[in-house]
C-alpha cells in the first residue's frame, strides 16, 4: 500500500506537478469562497496567538493521527481480535482509494499559500518540505485528507472494539478533532476534510461488504 503511495508521489512530485498542484489549490480556495466556507484564515487568526495549543496540534498532525491508526490496528492484531481484518482492509482501501485523486488532481496544501501560515514551520520550527521527511510523504496530496479519512476509520474501530466505555464514548469526537487540527495547521482545506471523511466512510462500507 505504501509502495503504491510512494509510486504516485514519484510520478507527480516534479516541477510540472507542483505547478498543477498550485493551480488546483487556487481552484479549491475559489470554490470554498463561492460556497462561503473558506474560514481557514479566520480559524488561524483565532488560534495562532495560542502558541502552546498550536504546538500540540502540530504534534497531533505530524505524529499522533497515523500513530493512533497504526497503533490501534496493531493492538487488535496482537489481541487476535477478528475485527482486525475488516478494519485493516478499510484502512488499505481508504489509502488506495485516494491515490487516483493524488495522481490526477495534485493539490498544494494551504500552508503554501500567501494568506495562511505554516504552523509546523513557524511555531514548531520543523520543515516538512526538506530533508528525509519530505521524501516519505507526498507534499502535494492535500485533496482528499487522508488524516481525516484515517480518523473516521480509527474512530469507528475504537467505538466498535474498545472495552472501555470512556473510549467508546469519546470516539465520535476524534474525527472532528482531526478536522480542526488539519485546518488550524493549514495542511488541508475544508473541502479536503469533507472529502476525506467521505473516503473513510466509503472504505469502511466496502470493507464490510467484502
Amino acid at each position: 500500500m505504501y509502495a503504491t503511495y510512494l509510486l504516485v508521489r514519484t510520478t507527480v512530485v516534479n516541477e510540472s506537478g507542483r505547478a498543477r498542484a498550485r493551480r488546483n489549490a487556487d481552484r479549491i480556495v475559489a470554490a470554498e469562497r463561492r460556497l462561503r466556507m473558506h474560514f481557514e484564515p479566520d480559524l488561524q487568526r483565532v488560534l495562532l496567538p495560542r502558541t502552546r495549543l498550536i504546538a500540540v496540534l502540530n504534534v497531533g498532525y505530524a505524529v499522533a493521527n497515523v500513530g493512533l491508526t497504526v497503533g490501534w490496528l496493531a493492538r487488535l492484531f496482537f489481541q487476535r481480535r477478528p475485527e482486525f481484518h475488516r478494519l485493516r482492509r478499510a484502512a488499505v482501501l481508504t489509502t488506495l482509494g485516494a491515490q487516483p485523486v493524488f495522481l490526477l488532481f495534485p493539490t498544494a496544501p494551504p500552508r503554501t499559500l500567501d494568506h495562511l501560515v505554516d504552523t509546523i514551520a513557524e511555531v514548531s520550527g520543523f520543515d516538512l518540505d526538506s530533508g528525509l521527511i519530505a521524501k516519505l510523504y507526498d507534499p502535494i496530496a492535500a485533496m482528499p485528507s487522508i488524516h481525516v479519512a484515517y480518523a473516521v476509520v480509527t474512530a469507528t474501530g475504537i467505538a466498535e472494539t474498545s472495552r472501555s466505555p470512556l473510549a467508546r464514548g469519546l470516539a465520535p469526537v476524534y474525527p472532528p478533532l482531526v478536522g480542526l487540527t488539519v485546518l488550524a495547521t493549514a495542511n488541508h482545506y475544508v473541502l479536503d476534510a469533507v472529502a476525506g471523511a467521505a473516503l473513510g466512510f466509503t472504505g469502511l462500507r466496502l470493507a464490510r461488504e467484502l
